[in-house]
């Protein structure tokens, strides 16, 4: 049965009918107590769900599992003795060196605590306790070898003598050992899962790892740990001051629009129907089978941020339409309709924005980009719906409602063409020709300097140890120790020497070619030593005359070679002698240092390749980095492209103009090059933890531009001036895409106190592209509209013939006496 129409409330007006509008319109708001009832079911569910939310991370979704480096790194895991996700622990002597007792006691605890841990990939874990760790001497009855700890140890001055030669002869020294004899490596290779086959705990090993330093670092030691697991643990454990900075952004957002609002209810709402998004958010990511990692922790606050600004856009709409005297239901209904289709638009752009991550083969990423989209999608929901029904319930207070149309009221009443005032007769001059001319002409210059500014933006990391904390963290500390005292950082760039099974890794031709690589690596900047099976033959070569130079050669002698093969650690071959590894120690993980190994590698082996022996890329922690930096290079200028093209094209479906789609397109391009060289400046680089952050930033500042280029352009088609519609449209939505810009800069803003230090790169980055975007809506979109907007239709009406009838003065959205002129 139809519903009839009804007053909305204002003296003498026309009454609204319910069926009025589009058929989503009336299913939604004749429906409204179902709408609430299924969004409160669906939150109940979604909360009990998101109580099941992992915190988590994966070595294999941080590395790009289909690029050929790691294609190889992948198909040879298991013969790499652990060349990929490990960590280092460091066991320093402060009071002396390692030739103690007392050290060597507490090192073998440590050792065989380690040895338990879950995840840990025993037969490869490596230190001065594991049998792997093995001398190789010449005697006068020959090659002679064994564990560096010596067989019947004892803490005796004369097991100590013994333990200082073997190391010696190990080669270990500025590896397992220090240069300085003061410390020594526990090497702890990791498995993707545990025994049980469950996902590795990142968390849960971080923190274990965190008691074993606590409990025996009272004993005289002092303990260092590196590697991405301690990496992720350290920012998953940061987590709880991320959820601070949440809370404070959350308070932040509220004040501002209470501050604009002046009303406790609409508030309110606001902000629980955006928390409501991320509730469901949180919710359906267990459900469908994901977990939260330190990549994509910052996502619900992305998603509350959108939501807070299309959920003040409804509150600004029904509060100026309940100002002008229509009924709570009829401005909700009125503002539904005439801001659905820009809001749905906006939403569009973001997940667009988000899903374009997709195509990034990073699963880290993908993951990210999932649950990003999954936000957007929770948003349609609930703010661009729930909200407006709920707040079709309360209204908004009467004070609220009369202040949202004081500058309004001051218009009407200034006489023929209006009184613009303050800040808004500011904004419109960039209507005007002059104005505009130097509007366009200042953002030019910008482009210009942020094109060759972003000429030098750097792929991967541009500093030591991990970029993601701080320079003074612990981790990055226990970095800089493990630098300085063994002569390189823990990156390790492995090469892998296919060669044919059974006994080919040691025939002349392929050591010779090895030979020659080594050699050439060695004189790279950034490279400090590297270790090879070529190597050994020579120093062996060397050992067994006497240590006398002339023979540090490698000879064409198959015998000899397969005789030092036999006794070379595993680590240089595999057990069918089909493929050899090189070591490379590098002094960094720098982007720079990646590139130039990579690339020198590359003209080896495009070289030196034959049928049978071939040079591939690439294993070690670096070497994977140096993988995923090309990845990330290639996706950057992809994305950028595509993300563009995406958003280029709803704003087209949007606003069905090429001239419209310039004039929302080029301010947030500018944003996007000034980003760039932001970065620059900063010092940060593009790599997994910010390759998002440009595109999240076109998908959400395109928001600005779509709400009040709509509403310019519904204007222009009346036949108001460009000057009018804009106008028109700051007194509508601008005045709330201003509110939210510089309030969802300040909560951002905050992030730079944050220990993580990716996140207070994130909180630069995300700021200024708010208020970028934001200055771009106001200022260069009119400017460029100057150029290329044209009205359309009748000359603009004057006063008095705005159509206004007695009790409701019009609407901006053509909404006239609580009646839709939009169907």
């Amino acid at each position: 049965m139809p519903t009839p129409p009804f007053t909305h409330g204002a003296p003498g007006a026309a009454p609204f009918d319910a069926q009025s509008g589009s058929f989503l319109e009336r299913l939604l708001f004749n429906h409204r107590l179902v709408v609430v009832l299924l969004c409160a079911i669906v939150t109940g569910l979604l909360g009990f769900q998101a109580s099941k939310l992992r915190l988590n991370a994966s070595f294999e979704k941080a590395i790009p599992t289909g690029h050929p480096y790691i294609v190889n790194y992948l198909k040879y895991q298991k013969e790499l003795s652990g060349l990929g996700n490990a960590v280092r622990i460091v066991v320093e002597n402060p009071q002396g060196s390692i030739y103690d007792a007392r050290y060597l006691a507490t090192l073998a605890k440590i050792n065989d605590a380690v040895f338990l841990l879950p995840g840990v990939d025993r037969p490869f874990m490596k230190s001065l306790w594991t049998p792997n760790t093995r001398w190789v001497g010449v005697t006068e009855e020959g090659l002679e070898g064994g564990p560096v700890i010596p067989d019947g140890y004892d803490g005796s001055a004369g097991s100590m003598r013994q333990l200082a030669t073997n190391v010696a002869r190990s080669g270990e020294s500025g590896q397992t050992v220090a240069h300085d004899g003061r410390s020594s490596v526990i090497y702890v290779p990791l498995l993707s899962s545990d025994a049980e086959g469950k996902p590795l705990d990142y968390q849960t090993l971080s923190a274990d790892l965190e008691k074993i330093r606590t409990q025996y670092e009272p004993q005289g030691v002092r303990i260092h740990i590196t590697g991405f697991a301690k990496i992720v643990g350290d920012l998953i454990d940061g987590l709880r001051q991320v959820l601070l900075f949440f809370a404070a952004a959350i308070a932040i957002a509220a004040a501002m629009v209470f501050w604009y609002t002046r009303c406790v209810r609409s508030t309110v709402l606001v902000v629980l129907s955006s928390l409501v998004a991320v509730v469901w958010q949180l919710g359906l990511l267990p459900t469908l089978g994901y977990a939260l990692d330190p990549y994509s922790m910052l996502v619900p606050f992305l998603i509350f941020a959108i939501g807070m600004s299309h959920g003040a856009q409804k509150m600004n709409g029904i509060m100026q339409d309940i100002g002008r005297g229509a009924h709570k239901l009829v401005a909700a209904r009125c503002t539904f309709r005439r801001l659905f289709l820009a809001g749905l638009t906006a939403l569009l752009a973001d997940a667009v924005g988000f899903a374009v991550l997709l195509m990034i083969d990073i699963q880290a990423i993908k993951e990210l980009a999932i649950a990003a989209s999954i936000g957007v999608a929770a948003l349609i929901f609930t703010n661009l719906i729930l909200l407006p029904i709920l707040l079709s319930y309360t209204g908004v207070s009467a004070r609220a409602a009369q202040r949202s149309l004081r500058t309004e009221d001051a218009v009407d009443t200034g006489g023929a063409g209006g009184r613009k005032e303050g800040l808004w007769r500011f904004l419109d001059l960039f209507t005007r020709k002059p104005y505009a001319t130097v509007a366009v002409a200042c953002a030019c210059v910008l482009a210009a300097g942020g094109v060759l500014m972003s000429q030098h933006l750097k792929i991967g990391d541009l500093d030591p140890g991990a970029p993601e904390l701080r320079p003074e963290s612990r981790y990055n500390r226990d970095v800089a120790f493990l630098s300085a005292h063994y002569g390189a950082s823990s990156d390790v760039f492995a090469v892998m020497v296919k060669t044919p099974e059974n006994g080919g890794c040691s025939s002349f031709d392929v050591l010779r070619r090895v030979d020659a690589l080594e050699w050439q690596l060695r004189q790279l900047d950034g490279v400090e030593s590297v270790n090879t099976l070529a190597l050994l033959n020579r120093r062996m070569l060397s050992g067994l005359n006497e240590a006398n130079p002339k023979w540090y050669e490698l000879v064409n002698n198959q015998g000899m070679l397969n005789s030092v093969t036999a006794g070379a650690p595993r680590g240089l071959y595999n057990e069918s002698c089909g493929l050899l590894t090189m070591y490379l120690y590098l002094q960094d993980h720098r982007a720079d240092t990646l590139a130039r190994v990579v690339d020198h590698v590359e003209r080896f082996a495009a070289a030196n390749n034959t049928a049978d022996i071939q040079f591939l890329q690439a294993a070690g922690n670096a070497g994977i980095e140096a993988a995923t930096n090309i990845v990330v290079k290639r996706a950057w200028y992809e994305m950028l492209f595509l993300v563009y093209g995406a958003v280029t094209v709803l704003c087209f479906i949007t606003f069905r103009s090429w001239r419209a789609v310039v004039v929302a397109v080029l301010p947030l391009m500018l944003t996007s090059l000034l980003a760039e060289a932001l970065m620059v400046v900063l010092g940060i680089g593009v790599k997994v933890a910010t390759l998002p952050v440009i595109a999240l930033g076109v998908g959400i500042g395109v928001d600005y531009a779509l709400y009040i280029l709509s509403v310019m352009q519904a204007r222009m088609k009346e036949g108001m001036s460009l000057s009018d519609a804009y106008y028109r449209a700051l007194l509508f939505t601008g005045k709330v895409v201003m509110l939210t810009g510089v309030t969802l800069a300040v909560g951002v803003a905050t992030w730079v106190f944050s220990p993580i230090k990716f996140q207070a790169d994130m909180g630069i980055l995300l700021a200024f592209m708010f208020l970028l975007n934001m200055i771009g809506a106001l200022v260069l979109l009119p400017a460029l509209g100057h150029f290329l907007l044209r009205p359309v239709g009748a000359a603009a009406p004057g006063p008095g013939a705005t159509g206004q009838t007695k009790g409701i003065a019009p609407s901006q959205d053509g909404v006239l006496n609580g009646q839709a002129s939009i169907s």
